[in-house]
């Protein structure tokens, strides 16, 4: 079984986070990222891209746990 590294656990966060946003968005029409750092845009946009960069990694956390489980077998 693959062991979840940190940063792993960071990128599980900001998926629930950023799933947890774009649901907000799909109900309220309300960014909560938006309004929380309306005179931060810069702000904004590094979270964007850090939701966006962890959904990459916990693709590949699951090609890693497909790949040992495979090998387990």
């Amino acid at each position: 079984m693959y062991k979840i590294s940190s940063i792993d656990k960071f990128s599980i966060i900001m998926m629930i986070l950023g799933s947890i946003n774009w649901g907000i968005i799909g109900l309220f029409q309300l960014n909560p990222i938006n309004v929380l750092l309306n005179s931060l845009p810069l702000l904004e946009k590094v979270i964007y891209i850090l939701v966006g960069l962890s959904s990459l990694n916990i693709l590949l956390l699951l090609f890693k746990c497909r790949t040992k489980d495979l090998q387990n077998k």
